[in-house]
């Protein structure tokens, strides 16, 4: 057993790491993040060592033997003038932490939780490290400079980037599943192409296993893939089978996305979204695999969450509308629980 801090324990996924490391008889130190005033990025190394925070952070995290930071701003899409506020949250603070977390007597893990968006429209999501150039928006951007600066005070530390993050109680996972119930529901062709998408359940287990194995992770981990296409997403959320656009027409909608972000750049965060939904990502493998770690959601658990958020039970699943293609063929499920750390 183990004894975890998780900062941000009250948020989306906070609360669900909280939940996994309890699970597995962990003990849980539940710390409020704080909460820093909007600033630049170059304001960041000189708040980091003189922050009024400081102290209070040490006191807090004295005598644990994990540190999960879960804290951050989620808003993908913002409006001018709140970019500060993002970097205050998803980049200075993370900086801050792990500052603070390398003058502790003894030194726990850090386990720091990223994002995919990091690596921005890379054809596939990896381990490398982030870099500023591949951001797309103010949320993308923050994100990187929160990483950097996390592994710039606690070279030890390791960074977790999970993709787009799903649960019943998540306004995208809630637009998306309607829009999949949707006559609107639509991929580009083929519809067999990967996408990074993921269960909140899998991603907090795959953060409390990183936060406790005895083994040693890399500095950047990438949530394993959970192998879904774009149809099969919304297949799974919608109970119904995609219709299939013409690549090119879906890259006209989206290049004029792009355009119109130069006027309003909060439709970055949108774009994304949309973009991977019809083209998907595919993703490199991961440590985690490698660990043995099993994600303990399969694609029942997919299935289950559309059914949730249209109000059917899910003791009754039913079929996708157009049943040519099972979902259960397209996806192989996994088996229940994790593997044990083998260390």
């Amino acid at each position: 057993m183990s004894r975890v801090a998780v900062l941000g324990a009250t948020g989306f996924v906070g609360r669900a790491v909280m939940e996994a490391l309890q699970r597995e008889a962990h003990e849980v130190v539940a710390l409020r993040a704080p909460r820093l005033a909007p600033m630049a990025q170059d304001m960041a190394d000189a708040f980091i060592r003189t922050s009024r925070f400081r102290q209070m952070l040490a006191t807090e995290l004295d005598d644990v033997d994990a540190v999960i930071n879960a804290a951050g701003d989620p808003r993908a899409t913002v409006v001018e003038g709140e970019a500060k506020a993002l970097v205050a949250a998803n980049g200075v603070l993370p900086g801050l932490i792990a500052s603070v977390v390398t003058e502790l007597p003894k030194q726990p893990r850090l386990v720091h939780v990223s994002s995919a968006s990091v690596q921005g429209n890379a054809p596939v999501l990896d381990d490398r490290p982030a870099r500023l150039d591949d951001s797309f928006s103010a949320y993308s951007r923050s994100k990187v400079i929160g990483e950097l600066l996390v592994l710039k005070h606690c070279p030890e530390a390791i960074v977790y980037r999970p993709p787009g993050v799903h649960a019943a109680d998540r306004n995208v996972t809630q637009a998306v599943a309607r829009l999949a119930r949707s006559p609107l529901s639509s991929v580009a062709k083929p519809a067999s192409s990967p996408t990074a998408q993921a269960l909140l359940f899998n991603v907090a287990d795959a953060i409390a296993f990183l936060g406790t194995t005895t083994l040693t992770p890399p500095s950047i981990v990438l949530h394993p893939s959970e192998n879904l296409t774009t149809g099969g997403l919304l297949t799974a959320l919608g109970g119904r089978t995609p219709r299939e656009l013409p690549r090119w027409a879906a890259h006209t909608v989206l290049l004029g996305l792009t355009r119109a972000e130069r006027a309003a750049p909060r439709l970055a965060g949108h774009r994304r979204r949309l973009e991977m939904l019809w083209f998907g990502q595919a993703q490199a493998s991961s440590w985690l695999t490698v660990a043995e770690w099993i994600p303990p959601a399969d694609m029942d658990a997919w299935q289950d969450l559309g059914l949730q958020l249209a109000g059917t039970p899910t003791g009754k699943r039913r079929r996708p509308r157009t049943a040519d293609r099972p979902l259960r063929h397209e996806v192989t499920s996994r088996s229940a629980g994790r593997t044990k750390d083998p260390g």
